[in-house]
């Protein structure tokens, strides 16, 4: 008889229950639902933003042609984009092609130099605190003189040809990339260093394994910023003995007083500079897919 009472009791329970967790699976399967439904509308949301970001110079520039059209900006100091235009396709293709090429390959091989450098000297003063009490204040002096400062020497130093232009640029983009390696291995977290210590890898290992993956955020930062550098410091090479490149043009339009040059060039120097930025961009998203990290989507 209690048998039976039990047996009765378990049955209730049991059929009691079955109720509430298909009630809880089905709340369960709206919430889902739902934060799916909110990460589509933040993903069109953001898209639209995109679309909106990509509009907002065309705007500026109808904006500019609207306004020397009507006169409130002089033309022979501010040329109206149309002009901008017509100078660009005038000086033909050929010719506009050796230039942007001429100042990418200035600017390819002394950002790949500098960068390099910067990430072996600054993966040493990472890892060694004797090495960044001896090297960094002289790297931060070196990194508060201007771009044109060098120039003069660089030429002394090494003639005309392209080795000052790709020196000048890989100083430029040196200092940047060596600041984010630093700052990336100091703060790389005390668990991971202490795990690396108790499978008691050596430093060159702890460097390749834990220390520069776990730095590759700032890196990448710091790689976007120097690039941009590097385009800064391509100019003013080229603005001082150059016979070709984007910072030649910019000294020709100057001195011939062809403002729809100068702001050609300029155009051009911010159109490399983008699709460049956007390469290191899309190869950050490929490598640190890992990461998982707070974008803002959700606060709007």
């Amino acid at each position: 008889m209690a048998m039976d009472d039990s047996f009765a009791l378990r049955d209730r329970t049991a059929s009691g229950a079955r109720p509430a967790r298909e009630a809880h699976e089905r709340g369960g399967t709206r919430h889902d639902a739902s934060d799916s439904g909110r990460a589509d509308a933040a993903e069109r949301s953001l898209r639209h933003w995109h679309w909106a970001g990509l509009a907002l110079p065309v705007v500026f520039l109808c904006a500019i042609e609207l306004l020397v059209c009507m006169r409130m900006l002089p033309a022979n100091l501010v040329p109206a984009p149309s002009t901008i235009a017509g100078t660009l396709m005038h000086m033909g293709g050929a010719r506009l092609l050796r230039h942007v090429a001429a100042s990418t390959l200035r600017v390819l091989a002394g950002f790949g130099l500098g960068a390099v450098l910067a990430v072996l000297i600054g993966a040493g003063m990472g890892l060694s605190r004797r090495l960044e009490a001896l090297f960094d204040p002289s790297f931060q002096a070196l990194r508060a003189i201007p771009s044109l400062a060098w120039v003069p020497v660089l030429l002394l130093w090494m003639g005309i040809d392209e080795a000052p232009k790709i020196a000048l640029v890989a100083i430029g983009a040196f200092f940047p990339v060596h600041l984010a390696v630093v700052a990336g291995i100091r703060n790389v977290e005390r668990k991971l260093v202490e795990l690396g210590s108790v499978y008691r890898l050596s430093p060159a290992r702890m460097l390749a394994r834990i220390l520069l993956p776990a730095a590759l955020p700032q890196l990448f930062t710091g790689l976007r910023t120097g690039l941009s550098l590097a385009w800064m410091f391509v100019v003013a090479a080229e603005l001082i003995a150059a016979t070709r490149g984007l910072g030649y043009l910019l000294s020709d339009g100057r001195e011939t007083g062809r403002p729809d040059i100068v702001f050609g060039a300029i155009i051009l120097l911010a159109l490399m500079g983008k699709l460049t930025d956007g390469a290191i961009k899309a190869l950050e998203a490929r490598v640190l897919v890992w990461r998982d990290t707070d974008t803002g989507e959700r606060r709007g």
